[in-house]
C-alpha cells in the first residue's frame, strides 16, 4: 500500500473511512423535489469508500486506464462522489458536465476530451445517447435511475449499464493506482460564450489544496455548509463540498436549486452557510416576504455578483452576513470582501498570494475610477500559468506579458477595493449611459406576476455605433395571467427613463449554465428569431 497523501482525493478519503466510518458527511435532500416524501439520502465516510471502490472496480474491468478521461454528466446525487473518488483511485480524469448540455455541444466536449465513457443519469441519457453516436472514443456508458418520475427505467436501454448494479458487488479493497499531485484529476470546460468550450486542466494538488478556503469563510467546527449550486461547476466544490469531505462539515445537497424551497431545506438541516452567483440573489430576494425570512440558522451567504442595490437589504431580510468573492475557473486568482471589511459593491482585494490589478489594453495598470481588464499573477511577480486540454494555443494566448486576462471588466477605488463591472465587450451602453443589468432585474422581478428575470442588450434600433436596447427575459408566475403592459408601467415608475427595457421576452425557462449562469447566446438567437412572446414597449 503507497503512502497516503491528503491532497489525493482517495487517500483522504481512505483515512477518513478509517478515523470516522459513521459521520453522516454528505446529505443529499429531496425536500427541494417533492416537499419531503422521498428520503434523504445520507453517505458516510464508509459509505463513499465501498462505493468509490466497487465503482473504481467496474470502471478498470471496462478498461478504464490509469491517465485517461471518463464524462461525468448528472445532477447532485451521491454517485457524482463516489465517482470522483473512483477516478482518484484509478487515477483517470473525470470530466464534469452539467446535466443540460444538448447532445451537439456534449458530443464536443466529448470528442475533445477524447472520454473513454460516460456515467449519467436516466433524465440526460436520451442527449448522451445521441452525442455517444458522435463520440467514437466512447465505449460504455452506465446510468442510474434518478427516481424522477416519468422517465423509463436505465435497464431497459440499450447499451447502457445500471450502475446501481456495479455498487451491490462485493469485493476486495481496489489496488489505487500511484498517482503524483500534479497529475490531472478533472477537467472542467468553459461555458464557450465566443466559441467553442475549452477544458480546464485541474490536477490532485489544486483539488487538495481547495478545501483550506473554508479557513477564509470563517467556518466554524460545527458548519453545515449547503448548496444547490452544481457539482459540474467549481463553487459548489469550493464551498460545500470538497471543505465537507475534508474537514467532516456534514455538507446538505440539493440535486438543483430551488429558490422558493432554500430557507425551508436550510431550517430543516440547521444549514449555517450556502453560496449564490450573479442572478441567483435577485431570484431569493424575489420570492415573497414572509414574516420568518430571518428566522433561519444560516449566518453567512458566499456570494459572487451579489447586486449592489440588494447587498444591505439582503443581509437585513434574512438576518445573514455576505462575503464577497470572486475568483476565475482556469486559476487565475481570488479576491474577497469578507463581511465588515470592504465597501458595499466591490469584491475585495486579491488573497495571499495573489496579484490582480486593472490593466489597460497596453498592459498599464489603469487609474483609479477607470474600468479596464481584471488580470492576475502569482503574488511572487511570476508568470501566471493555465492549462487548457488538448488546445495549447489558447492557454498561451490566455496568459499576456505573465498575466492572466480575465476577460472580465473591473475598476478599483482609492483605497484599493476592486469593482466587477461587465464581461469584456458586454456593457450595455445606452443614450450614451450605461446601465446597471443588476437594477432591472431587480425590479422586474420585484413585480408579483414574475418569477425569474435576466437583462441583456441587443443592438440598438436606432443603428448607433455601440448603444444597445434593452431586453428582459423573464419567466412568468402565470403566462395565461401575465399583463406585460403592467410590468412596463412598473418599471417606468420605479426605474430611470434610460433604464426602462425596451422588450419582454416570455419564456418557459430561462436557459442557464451549470453555475446558474443565463445563457445569453440561446436569449440571442431566440429573440432574433422573433415570435408573439417578444412584447415590446409602447
Amino acid at each position: 500500500m503507497h503512502n497516503k497523501n491528503e491532497l489525493i482525493l482517495s487517500d483522504l478519503i481512505a483515512l477518513k473511512a478509517a478515523q470516522q466510518p459513521d459521520l453522516d458527511v454528505l446529505t443529499f435532500e429531496h425536500l427541494s423535489l417533492d416537499g419531503g416524501a422521498t428520503p434523504d439520502e445520507v453517505r458516510t465516510y464508509a459509505d463513499l469508500w465501498r462505493n468509490a471502490n466497487r465503482l473504481a472496480t467496474r470502471l478498470q474491468a471496462l478498461g478504464l486506464c490509469q491517465g485517461e478521461r471518463f464524462a461525468l454528466m448528472m445532477r447532485n446525487h451521491p454517485e457524482f462522489v463516489e465517482a470522483m473518488i473512483a477516478a482518484s483511485l484509478l487515477g483517470a480524469v473525470f470530466v464534469p458536465i452539467a446535466p443540460r448540455t444538448p447532445a451537439a455541444r456534449l458530443a464536443f466536449m466529448l470528442r475533445d476530451s477524447d472520454c473513454r465513457g460516460v456515467i449519467t443519469a436516466d433524465y440526460a441519457l436520451a442527449e448522451v445517447l445521441t452525442a455517444r453516436a458522435q463520440a467514437p472514443s466512447v465505449r460504455w456508458l452506465l446510468a442510474i435511475d434518478s427516481g424522477e418520475p416519468g422517465l423509463p427505467a436505465v435497464a431497459g436501454s440499450a447499451g447502457v449499464e445500471d450502475i446501481a448494479v456495479a455498487l451491490t458487488i462485493e469485493g476486495p479493497e481496489f489496488a489505487a493506482a500511484e498517482v503524483q499531485p500534479t497529475d490531472a484529476i478533472q477537467i472542467i470546460y468553459t461555458s464557450g460564450t465566443t466559441g467553442d468550450p475549452k477544458g480546464i486542466v485541474g490536477d490532485h494538488r489544486r483539488m487538495g489544496s481547495t478545501p483550506y478556503v473554508a479557513q477564509l469563510f470563517g467556518y466554524q467546527p460545527d458548519e453545515r455548509p449547503y448548496t444547490g449550486l452544481s457539482f459540474t461547476h467549481n463553487n459548489a466544490q469550493t464551498t460545500a463540498l470538497l471543505p465537507a469531505l475534508k474537514f467532516g462539515y456534514r455538507a446538505v445537497i440539493s440535486r438543483r436549486f430551488s429558490k422558493s424551497r432554500l430557507w425551508d431545506i436550510a431550517r430543516r438541516h440547521g444549514c449555517t452557510s450556502f453560496a449564490v452567483l450573479g442572478g441567483m440573489a435577485t431570484a431569493i430576494y424575489s420570492e415573497p416576504p414572509r414574516p420568518d425570512d430571518a428566522d433561519n440558522p444560516v449566518r453567512l451567504v458566499i456570494c459572487s455578483g451579489m447586486p449592489a442595490t440588494l447587498w444591505r437589504r439582503f443581509e437585513q431580510r434574512y438576518g445573514v452576513a455576505l462575503f464577497e468573492i470572486y475568483g476565475a475557473s482556469d486559476g487565475g486568482g481570488m479576491a474577497c470582501n469578507p463581511p465588515g471589511q470592504g465597501p458595499v459593491g466591490s469584491f475585495g482585494k486579491p488573497v495571499f498570494g495573489v496579484q490582480m490589478k486593472i490593466l489597460d489594453e497596453a498592459g498599464d495598470e489603469c487609474p483609479f475610477g477607470v474600468v479596464g481588464e481584471i488580470c492576475c499573477r502569482p503574488g511572487d511577480g511570476s508568470a501566471a500559468r493555465v492549462e487548457y486540454h488538448n488546445n495549447p494555443e489558447a492557454s498561451r494566448c490566455k496568459i499576456v506579458a505573465g498575466w492572466n486576462r480575465s476577460g472580465d471588466m473591473g475598476h478599483r477605488d482609492a483605497q484599493g477595493w476592486l469593482y466587477y463591472d461587465h464581461r469584456k465587450g458586454g456593457g450595455i451602453r445606452r443614450n450614451g449611459d450605461f446601465i446597471d443589468p443588476a437594477v432591472v432585474e431587480r425590479v422586474v422581478a420585484e413585480h408579483p406576476m414574475v418569477d425569474d428575470a435576466y437583462v441583456y442588450g441587443v443592438p440598438a434600433a436606432s443603428g448607433a455605433t455601440g448603444e444597445r436596447d434593452l431586453v428582459v427575459a423573464l419567466v412568468p408566475v402565470d403566462a395565461a395571467a401575465f399583463d406585460a403592459a403592467a410590468v412596463f408601467a412598473h418599471c417606468r415608475t420605479a426605474l430611470e427613463a434610460n433604464s426602462v427595457p425596451s422588450w419582454l421576452q416570455l419564456l418557459a425557462e430561462i436557459p442557464k449554465t451549470a453555475s446558474e449562469k443565463p445563457q445569453e447566446r440561446f436569449l440571442l438567437q431566440d429573440f432574433n428569431a422573433g415570435g408573439p412572446h417578444l412584447v415590446a414597449a409602447r
